[in-house]
């Protein structure tokens, strides 16, 4: 559809409605999620009583997911070079 010119017929139909519809930007336009805000459910909401709550226990989860993948590598290299 072209704004500049209303005289222009609009071929979709009339089942899509298309103004809920967002933008969303991509590529060199989105270099972060600054800004963007995060809703909790309310279970979860209730143990974290900040934003800085929030990413301190996301922080440790991803620290622990880091050590969790090394330590499952180095096991699979430790049984791999033991023989039966």
């Amino acid at each position: 559809m072209n704004k500049d010119n209303p005289e222009i017929e609009d071929e979709l139909r009339s089942e899509y409605d298309l103004k809920s519809l967002r933008v969303r930007k991509l590529g060199a336009e989105r270099k972060s999620f600054a800004g963007v805000t995060v809703r909790l459910e309310p279970d979860v909401a209730e143990m974290f009583p900040s934003a800085e709550a929030v990413n301190e226990a996301l922080r440790f989860l991803m620290r622990v997911m880091k050590e969790n993948q090394l330590s499952t590598a180095s096991q699979a290299n430790i049984s791999l070079e033991q023989p039966d």
